[in-house]
């Protein structure tokens, strides 16, 4: 049935829902453009080495930084820039060293930030208790050790080394597969809060580029206990680390576990914008989708909300308790304030958009190294394409592709604890047989 001059009523809705899009995603290019000089007076009073946001960098200065993502500050629209300017223009004075700051001056800072927690929880990974040796922070790990300890097995115990995705912690594992270690028998577990989430340490003068996250799991783990063999299981974000590290490790890692990973295929468009597109696509449904878009496009606005969520956690926390009339508030909810918006941005932008730009290279390290690959992704997973698991298997041809239907992008873990641990078992027990096949075959050192 066609409408008015012959349109269909569903183009009608497309294009309806395409115009209010954009009505919303322009009204929130003028809510961050002023937030962003609302920020900038605030931060020149309440803090004495402020840290500089990208809204006005064209480009960054140090060639070193091939970490540093360019979505940073290559994502603004026409509509954005033409407002900046126009702000810009009519301001009694202009900051011209904000054109050419570095990543060096950018970096600058204290923890925590005035808009940020500085309750003693949030400030905890402060103490000395959480340094090394050397003075150095480490990261928060949670151990699950086989029990009881059978020392005539000692030699066959593995190890695994359990890595969470974007807005999470070390607690999406200790509190799902971690209690079904019982089918994981003999197998030391190790779960990270990784570097700005969590229990870990959030620097202020950190960028949270993907070889810092991998270093501190060295530093953190790896290092101090002297992991020689390990196998790597990682959810969304997180894959992007394993990869990393076990291109960095390969005669480490026994195999790789890669739960709805985020890959996105050489293309002429560069890989980091890909990744922020496809991710964190302008759309106003669903709303997970809208969410993503507004804390990855918008730099002032996602301190906003962090402002109000994460700032003021235990508030939240506690009328939940009230009006749930439970002790206990749910650690996915958590997660979601455990760490700041420093942190939070430069992940998203360092780890996801940039590591998209790494993940080729690493990925032919795992494949020349001959390490088991194994990749699960839900169906209907919403957050992460199941196309980004099945242009990894052609990437990959060797890994094992398995696509769970009816499973989101959490419940491809959650709600099946007992079968992901047996899935995980029967994937340990068999690369381990592959790697002895090819050691024996002198393919791997």
């Amino acid at each position: 049935m066609l409408g008015l001059a012959g349109v269909s009523p569903s183009a009608w809705r497309s294009a309806a829902s395409t115009a209010l899009a954009a009505a919303v995603f322009a009204f929130l290019d003028v809510v961050d453009v002023l937030l962003c000089y609302v920020y900038a007076f605030l931060d020149a009073v309440l803090e004495d080495d402020p840290v500089s946001c990208y809204c006005h960098a064209a480009a960054l200065q140090n060639d070193d930084e091939e970490e540093v993502s360019d979505t940073l500050y290559l994502r603004r629209s026409p509509f954005r820039d033409a407002l900046t300017r126009l702000v810009r223009s009519r301001r009694k004075f202009s900051s011209p060293e904000t054109e050419t700051t570095t990543t060096v001056q950018r970096c600058k800072g204290r923890s925590p930030r005035w808009s940020d927690c500085g309750c003693d929880s949030c400030r905890s990974w402060q103490q000395r208790s959480h340094d090394d040796d050397d003075g150095r922070q480490l990261l928060h790990i949670v151990v699950n050790q086989p029990q009881p300890p059978d020392a005539t097995k000692q030699s066959d115990q593995e190890d695994a080394i359990f890595i969470h995705g974007f807005t999470s912690s070390s607690s999406f594992w200790a509190e799902t597969v971690f209690h079904e270690s019982s089918i994981l028998n003999n197998c030391r577990m190790f779960a990270v809060d990784l570097l700005g989430f969590g229990k870990s340490p959030k620097p202020a003068n950190c960028m949270y580029r993907l070889k810092d996250h991998v270093d501190m799991i060295e530093r953190s783990l790896i290092d101090p206990l002297n992991l020689s063999s390990f196998h790597l299981v990682s959810h969304s974000m997180g894959c992007i680390i394993a990869t990393a590290l076990a291109a960095k490790h390969p005669e480490r890692v026994r195999s790789i576990t890669l739960i709805a990973p985020p890959y996105f295929p050489a293309s002429e468009e560069k890989a980091s914008q890909v990744a922020l597109k496809r991710l964190a696509e302008k759309k106003l449904w669903p709303p997970l989708q809208f969410g993503s878009a507004v804390m990855s496009w918008y730099e002032h606005i996602g301190r906003t909300v962090c402002f109000f969520i994460c700032k003021h956690h235990l508030l939240w926390e506690r009328l939940l308790k009230f009006l749930t009339r439970n002790r206990d508030v749910d650690f996915l909810l958590g997660d979601l304030t455990k760490h700041t918006h420093h942190s939070a941005w430069h992940t998203m932008h360092n780890v996801i958009c940039g590591g998209a730009m790494l993940q080729d290279r690493n990925l032919d390290a795992v494949e020349a190294a001959g390490i088991p690959v194994q990749v699960i992704h839900g169906g209907d997973d919403q957050v992460v394409p199941v196309d980004c698991s099945r242009h990894l298997k052609a990437k990959l041809p060797g890994a094992e592709l398995r696509l769970m239907d009816g499973c989101d992008h959490k419940t491809v873990v959650f709600g099946r604890e007992k079968g992901f641990a047996e899935e995980l078992r029967k994937f340990w027990s068999s690369a381990s047989s592959q790697k002895q096949n090819l050691n024996s075959e002198g393919r791997v050192d």
